[in-house]
C-alpha cells in the first residue's frame, strides 16, 4: 500500500511527520533513484526509499510488546560493553526498539516496538505522556519533601522539574514505598530529585507509561499489546494482536 513519504519516514524512526517533511525538502529521500518531492507516496513492499543514503527497510507488520525489565539490563537494542539489553529478552525475528529508557538498576514496565512514529510520540516532551512509578526511599519522607518534590526540584545543571503527582504508600523499615507519576523523563530524575531532598533512592518500579499498564507481569516477562492498547496509546485502527505472555 502506498503511504505518504514523510508517514513511512516516520514509522522508520526519522522523527515526527513534520520534522520528515524537512527531509523531503532538502532532497535527502530519493525513491527508486529519483530525488523525492513533498506529498510523493511510496510502497516499501516495491519501492526502495533512501533517507541519506541508507535504505528504509522493507515493509514489515508492526509489533508491540510490553515487556517487565528486570534490574541490572540495559534499555537498548543493541548490547554494550557486554551487558544484557531489553532486546535480548525478547526472543523473535524482526526489528525492536525500546521506547523510552529505565536505568539500568531500575526495573518495570518498557514498550519494545518498531513502530517509529508512536515511539516519537510516546517520547516528545510536547506530548507530556504520564510516566507513573511505585518507588521505595531509604527514608520516610515528611510533608516538606513531598510538597517539594510535587512542586518541581532545581537540579544540579539548573533545570528545575516539573509538578509531580507524589504520594506516600506505606512503610518499609526505616522507608517508604511513594507512588510517583511524572509527564517528563530527564535522566536519572528520580534519583537525583531523591537525593536532593534527602530521600535516598532504594527501588524503582515502573507501573504505567501513558494508558499502557504493567499489570501482572513478572520480570523479564513480556507480551503482546491487544489492539485496545494500541488504539489507546495511538489513536489509530489495528488488526487484533494475539495477546500472550512469554518469559525467557
Amino acid at each position: 500500500m502506498q503511504e505518504r513519504l514523510q508517514k513511512l519516514l516516520s514509522r522508520a524512526g526519522y522523527g515526527s511527520r513534520r520534522a520528515c517533511e524537512v527531509f523531503v525538502t532538502e532532497g535527502r529521500v530519493r525513491v527508486n533513484g529519483k530525488i523525492a518531492v513533498l506529498g510523493q507516496k511510496a510502497d516499501l513492499s516495491v519501492d526502495k526509499v533512501m533517507v541519506d543514503g541508507k535504505a528504509l527497510p522493507k515493509a514489515e507488520s508492526l509489533t508491540y510488546i510490553a515487556l517487565y525489565k528486570p534490574r541490572n539490563v540495559l534499555s537498548a537494542a543493541e548490547g554494550q560493553d557486554g551487558r544484557q539489553t531489553v532486546r535480548e529478552l525478547i526472543p523473535i525475528e524482526g526489528h525492536l526498539y525500546p521506547v523510552g529508557r529505565l536505568d539500568f538498576d531500575s526495573e518495570g514496565l518498557i514498550l519494545m516496538t518498531n513502530d517509529g512514529e508512536l515511539t516519537n510520540k510516546l517520547t516528545h516532551p510536547r506530548y507530556g505522556h504520564q510516566k507513573e512509578y511505585r518507588v521505595l526511599v531509604a527514608r520516610r519522607p515528611d510533608e516538606k519533601q513531598l510538597d517539594a518534590w510535587r512542586r518541581g526540584v532545581v537540579l544540579e545543571d539548573g533545570d528545575k522539574t516539573a509538578p509531580a503527582e507524589v504520594n506516600f504508600l506505606s512503610t518499609s523499615g526505616k522507608g517508604a514505598w511513594m507512588r510517583v507519576v511524572m509527564g517528563e523523563g530527564k535522566k536519572r530524575q528520580i534519583r537525583e530529585v531523591g537525593r536532593l531532598l534527602g530521600l535516598p533512592i532504594v527501588k524503582i518500579i515502573r507501573l504505567r507509561i501513558g494508558t499502557l499498564k504493567l499489570g501482572n507481569l513478572k520480570p523479564r516477562q513480556w507480551r503482546y499489546l491487544t489492539a485496545d492498547e494500541v488504539d489507546e496509546l495511538k489513536g489509530d485502527k489495528v488488526p487484533k494482536i494475539k495477546q500472550m505472555v512469554r518469559t525467557k
